[in-house]
């Protein structure tokens, strides 16, 4: 499938900025099922810096605010082909070790309700795909899909205490319990072309889990389903922290305004 993808952040500083870094993980990843046909980012009132990798092979490009502005803007845009391989990523690669997906985060640590979640998972201990789709199922019926419950900083355990959160929560409550099980797993940030719409509010998350035998495979919790040609890989990461679309620190400007604008759309293939 071939999709077509524009992506606007616009930030908005009440105070001049005096200085500011801006970290953007907003470049597809180039991997199993998934090839970038064309991509490019602009920028108003800021410059490119560098460009690099991270230690997740996450394209990372880092940007500069002009200093004195005010306004911000960061447009990417570009075309995805994709492939159906049913949620399989394949064989891990990066620069971590597989094992430092088993161990948790802040964002990710169980607490006595994401432990009591697990003791309520039917045993699939020689199936772990299985397990796997049940966990991702009774996290969803456990949290209700709902925007504006939690925050970037809500923990896996805070969310599911609320019974409420977004596809962030779901994700990060996924991976601390398969963590839990023995069985690496990881955050994903990207895009998910709606069935319903071209134009949606914010990017999309989800997790994979390493199974022997397979590899990664991936996990939409919020979803119901394992990602297939509807879904572009962006970033990953042990937790949301690491696989973030944009981070950065700033002096000078006191508060912060943030729009985001994303479209995704099927584009026609010539023959």
């Amino acid at each position: 499938m071939r999709l077509s993808i524009r992506h606007t952040t616009r930030y908005h500083f009440e105070d001049p900025v005096i200085h500011a870094l801006q970290r953007l993980r907003l470049t597809p990843k180039a991997t199993q099922g998934q090839e970038i046909v064309s991509w490019k980012m602009d920028y108003e009132n800021a410059h490119r810096e560098l460009e690099y990798d991270d230690q997740h092979f996450n394209h990372v490009t880092l940007v500069s605010v002009v200093p004195g502005a005010k306004d911000v803007t960061i447009r990417c845009e570009g075309v995805i082909d994709t492939e159906d391989n049913a949620g399989v990523i394949g064989r891990h690669s990066g620069h971590l070790p597989l094992w430092s997906f088993l161990s948790q985060t802040k964002l990710t640590k169980p607490g006595a309700r994401v432990k009591e979640l697990i003791k309520s998972l039917p045993s699939h201990s020689d199936d772990k795909v299985a397990l796997l789709h049940a966990l991702s199922s009774r996290v969803l019926e456990t949290v209700e899909y709902q925007i504006g419950r939690t925050g970037v900083e809500t923990t896996a355990e805070e969310a599911l205490g609320q019974g409420a959160g977004v596809c962030q929560d779901h994700a990060h409550i996924f991976i601390g319990a398969a963590r839990a099980l023995d069985i690496p797993a990881r955050y994903v940030s990207g895009y998910l072309m709606m069935d319903d719409r071209i134009e949606q509010e914010a990017t999309h998350a989800w997790a994979e889990a390493h199974v022997d035998g397979l590899g990664w495979v991936g996990f939409d919790v919020s979803n119901g389903i394992s990602p297939d040609p509807r879904y572009v890989r962006v970033a990953t990461g042990r937790d949301y922290r690491d696989a973030a679309p944009i981070t950065g620190i700033s002096f000078g400007g006191s508060a912060q305004a943030l729009q985001v604008e994303v479209s995704v759309a099927q584009q026609q293939v010539e023959q």
